[in-house]
């Protein structure tokens, strides 16, 4: 497995809640998918019949008092990920702080962006935070729309961009979401996985398969629950340890991925 860090720089040194980060994934893509009119793949995700009462206790994502052991899993505090044959994993750290605030799971060409957050014992965020979806991305001239999907109610999100060659089009991402006890998670899909279905099976996969540990320490709703660098993997100094910290092509063990792109 392979780890990278990217670093995101904010405007102001405060904590990032979820109001913050909420819109702030829409991956980056190639300058053709940029330049691609229309929105590609817009069409491509009809209506799945799966969820509009999705059972997140039988489906996953899952709480960690729902599993007997953390063995097996690559351990990021908040987050405990189940390892895959060629999965990158890519770690998103706050500049201002070294904070790592996000994970990116790059499998296949197309990417999982995940991040956890407190939640309330008596209500989810999911309803709410879909609306601060798309009230930031129609700031930014893009547009929304709302699907029944693999988790239940998604946000496929397209946002004009501008290619290398100054041609128009859009960028799209997949926007997902999971109340559980007292967290919420979220997942944005970015490459093919964001508009086709047979592209994000894989990922869709590693993320019913994510645990969450939420922990006992007080958070007020909306703070993101805390992330942390592998003990047996990296810091983002490039310090080696361990066996996940597998080599990529050239020997070298870490590439660096693009930063989360803020949109709101």
């Amino acid at each position: 497995m392979v780890f990278g860090f990217g670093k995101k720089k904010y405007d102001d040194d405060a904590p990032a809640a979820v109001d913050d980060v909420t819109a702030a994934a829409v991956p980056e893509t190639t300058d053709d998918d940029a330049a691609q009119a229309g929105g590609p793949g817009l069409r491509a995700l009809p209506p799945s019949p799966a969820d509009t009462a999705y059972e997140r206790g039988v489906h996953g994502p899952l709480d960690a008092d729902e599993i007997r052991s953390h063995d097996g899993y690559v351990d990021l505090g908040a987050l405990l990920i189940t390892p895959r044959e060629g999965l990158q994993l890519r770690l998103e750290v706050e500049e201002s702080t070294n904070r790592v605030i996000a994970v990116t799971l790059d499998l296949n060409g197309s990417s999982l962006q995940l991040q956890a957050f407190a939640a309330p014992r008596s209500e989810g965020l999911w309803r709410d935070i879909r609306e601060q979806i798309g009230l930031s991305v129609g700031s930014q001239g893009g547009e929304i729309e709302i699907l029944d999907g693999t988790f239940g109610k998604e946000v496929l999100a397209k946002l004009p961009a501008q290619a290398a060659d100054g041609s128009h089009g859009y960028r799209v991402a997949r926007f997902i979401g999971v109340d559980g006890p007292r967290w919420f998670l979220r997942g944005v899909f970015g490459g093919d996985a964001a508009t086709d279905r047979d592209a994000a099976a894989a990922l869709e996969d590693l993320y019913r398969g994510v645990v969450v540990v939420r922990g006992e320490t007080p958070l007020p709703p909306r703070d993101l629950l805390v992330l942390r660098i592998p003990r047996d993997a990296a810091d983002p100094s490039g310090n080696v340890a361990g066996d996940h910290a597998v080599p990529a092509q050239g020997g070298q063990p870490f590439r660096r991925g693009p930063e989360i792109t803020q949109i709101g």
